[in-house]
């Protein structure tokens, strides 16, 4: 039986014209799917449902022109009311019953015809910190807000993990001011999504920026104003800003009968419809089956909310889409860096440099058979537009004219 087969068509009673589409969850995947249904046509209702009791937002700013107070919100610039959607917001999703074709909500039942899943995702929290005084996330705009006084105080500040959000935070900090420990568990920043020979180079990035790293570095426990680390030193700390990774939010799909993969994503077709009929899944909470790299891909960057909308529309109004099967893309600012990163680079048989890993621009290629699978660009944002389109492409490529890094990169094509 094949995979499609198995996730479900979700065809059964699909309002295609019309009927009600309700959309949990209010972030860039919701919001986009409520867009692109309209921009296709659908005349039936269109509930959003979101558990943040703001105008929905985009998130990317949150960690940049928002924390330091250059800019107020983030808010999208649309207009729901013209569009004919219907915004429930500050209302958290409890659950769905979808042999009822009803989602729960904290005010009752809501029935649909088609539901959209697209709560995200949700910061994973350090153990032993519930209720510690100083310690925060950063995923929303209140987390963002809470954030600010902290900064424009000039705390000290310790941040657990040096991943993306961790950089992208302790850059913020670094210019408002604010004395900076990153404290990483793994050897490197960035462990979990590059090779060990790509991020090495981006240890220096923090010393450059006036951020101490510490690599290999557990958090023991947090205290008021302390990070002890379990070799026991202690970290002074105004503020722990806890930045170790995300996960699907899901748990309220409990019981659903909506399949959930390993890291308790809602498991979606090539088309992002889930085990059951009439439900779709998009964005951050969602896997999918990627025939151009051989497995099933959770991608928790914006791009994927904005791409993955177009798909689930076009299927609810009985369009017939090409199958959903992206290059991923997302790009970091830190430490005066422009990262981009395009494609999925496991499976990769070689990787190639382009300029040196010293310098203030480079880029790392990732191939398989002689065809691009994934690049990284800090400061080469040309590069990455036109590996993306290698890597659609699957163009054969020449080595030595690839490693070259004078020259463009559509141009090592054989």
């Amino acid at each position: 039986m094949s995979e499609q087969t198995q996730v479900g068509d979700g065809t059964a009673g699909r309002p295609r014209a019309g009927g009600r589409v309700v959309i949990a969850g209010a972030g860039m995947a919701g919001v986009q799917t409520a867009v692109a249904l309209r921009e296709r046509g659908f005349t039936g209702s269109v509930t959003l449902i979101g558990a943040e009791p703001h105008q929905p937002y985009d998130r990317p700013p949150l960690s940049k022109a928002v924390l330091l107070g250059k800019a107020e919100g983030s808010a999208f610039d649309i207009d729901f009311e013209a569009l004919g959607v219907e915004l429930r917001l500050g209302l958290e999703v409890t659950g769905v019953r979808p042999g009822d074709h009803e989602l729960d909500t904290e005010s009752g039942a809501v029935p649909y015809d088609v539901l959209v899943v697209a709560t995200g995702a949700e910061p994973m929290r350090l153990p032993g910190t519930e209720g510690v005084p100083g310690v925060h996330l950063l995923r929303t705009l209140d987390d963002a807000e809470r954030l600010r006084p902290v900064l424009a105080a000039k705390h000290d500040i310790v941040v657990v993990g040096a991943g993306w959000i961790g950089a992208e935070f302790a850059t913020a900090a670094r210019e408002a001011g604010c004395a900076v420990t990153v404290v990483e568990a793994a050897g490197r920043p960035l462990a979990g999504a590059l090779p060990a020979e790509v991020a090495e180079p981006m240890i220096d990035w923090y010393a450059d920026a006036g951020a101490e790293l510490r690599t290999h570095a557990r958090v023991a426990r947090v205290e008021p104003g302390t990070v002890v680390l379990d070799d026991g030193t202690a970290l002074r700390a105004g503020a722990v800003v806890v930045g170790i990774g995300a996960r699907p939010a899901t748990g309220w799909l409990a019981g659903s009968g909506i399949a959930l993969g390993e890291q308790r994503e809602v498991v979606a077709d090539n088309r992002l419809r889930t085990s059951v009929p009439d439900v779709y899944a998009v964005g951050d909470c969602a896997s999918f089956p990627s025939a151009r790299y051989g497995t099933r891909l959770l991608v928790h960057h914006w791009d994927n909310a904005l791409q993955g909308p177009r798909t689930v529309a076009a299927d609810i109004i009985g369009e017939t889409p090409a199958v959903y099967d992206p290059v991923p893309y997302f790009w970091s600012e830190q430490f005066g860096r422009f990262v981009q990163y395009a494609g999925h680079h496991a499976g990769a048989e070689t990787t190639l440099w382009r300029g040196s890993p010293s310098g203030a621009a480079w880029s790392v290629c990732w191939l398989r058979d002689d065809r691009l699978i994934a690049i990284l660009a800090v400061g080469r944002p040309r590069d990455l537009a036109q590996g993306r389109k290698l890597i659609t492409a699957s163009t054969p490529l020449s080595i030595p004219l690839l490693t070259d890094p004078s020259r463009p990169l559509k141009s090592a094509t054989k």
